[in-house]
């Protein structure tokens, strides 16, 4: 008679690529586990070399890669990172990817124009990956664009509660700073109990990052004016806002954003601005040369801890955002 065969014990491999180390070593703690050691390394003509130094056979693995610059070695180190999971037989890949690389390029806006945000998608379908996670997607649809489980997780309680503890409610005004945030910007209103306003404006298509501010939409006179968005790049967008808002009569104006990408001149022109603070989450690595006074940097690592292990255990993501009464954003599949 054959002896029955003994389940293996599902255990949980958290892998990072060398994009924000710092933040992976936060999550490990979180999670009260050891990174799993890998060694990486650049080749001479650019070419990078990854390996697991101990068997990942039959884990559950979880691969966190921030997309920061230099962006594509991030991303190409992240696909190699699957691929040599998949081919040592781990039982299930998880991508982490706290910000997204290339989600603002989700559709089409003229012809002969690549969807960027998909073919993401589709590399990291095509790698071996079975579920992806990650934080503040600039647009909802692009969690249709992969072929598996997607963990959509939002940083808004994180940041709402920053802001709460600094301002007195009954003052504030929640700005969305263009027509396609206000949804984000509506989910702050039902946080914080605040009104809505909306700054309408146009892009100047042959500019790049420039943008020239219309009008107000709603009464921020004599209000704390948070400005929420999904990333501060440039920091153009922001800071034209917080002009027209404060002539339009705004006491003080405080911005809140996920993702801190803070290219240049974003620094410069943050500081040297009237905002009073930028409230960001450390999605991306933010070094020394790019932090300034009003910025406030909060830890994602809890949120993104939470999530792994929500899925590790079959738990419910969802569940996780769901006493905010936006749960019916998240995507948990």
């Amino acid at each position: 008679m054959a002896e029955k065969s003994v389940p293996t014990q599902k255990h949980l491999l958290l892998l990072s690529g060398r994009s924000h180390p710092e933040l992976a070593d936060q999550v490990a703690e979180n999670l009260g586990i050891d990174l799993t050691p890998v060694t990486a390394h650049d080749f001479a003509n650019g070419e990078i070399f990854v390996r697991f130094r101990e068997s990942v056979r039959g884990g559950d693995a979880f691969v966190l890669q921030s997309h920061t610059t230099p962006i594509n070695k991030w991303i190409m180190e992240q696909l190699i990172m699957i691929d040599a999971l998949k081919r040592a037989s781990a039982k299930r890949i998880t991508v982490v990817v706290p910000f997204y690389g290339y989600a603002r390029q989700d559709k089409k806006h003229r012809g002969r124009e690549p969807i960027s945000a998909r073919l993401m998608a589709d590399l990291f379908k095509t790698a071996g990956a079975d579920r992806l996670m990650t934080v503040d997607l600039h647009t909802s649809q692009i969690q249709g664009f992969f072929d598996g489980p997607v963990d959509h997780l939002f940083a808004l309680p994180l940041l709402a509660a920053h802001v709460a503890g600094k301002v007195d409610g009954s003052k504030i005004t929640v700005v969305s700073p263009d027509a396609g945030r206000v949804r984000v910007a509506e989910r702050w209103t039902d946080v914080l109990g605040a009104p809505l306003a909306i700054i309408h404006k146009r892009r100047d298509p042959d500019i790049p990052n420039q943008v020239r501010v219309l009008e107000v939409v709603g009464d921020v006179k004599d209000r704390v004016c948070v400005v929420v968005d999904d990333m501060i790049d440039t920091g153009g967008t922001i800071v034209k806002a917080s002009e027209t808002l404060f002539e339009n009569g705004a006491s003080q104006v405080i911005v809140a954003a996920t993702h801190a990408i803070l290219s240049d001149p974003a620094r410069e022109r943050l500081q040297n601005s009237n905002i009073s603070d930028v409230i960001v989450t450390d999605t991306l690595p933010i070094a020394g040369e790019r932090r300034f006074d009003k910025l406030t940097v909060l830890s994602i690592a809890p949120l993104l801890a939470t999530a792994i292990n929500e899925v590790f255990t079959d738990g419910s993501v969802t569940r996780m955002f769901e006493d905010e009464d936006f749960g019916r954003h998240t995507s948990s599949h």
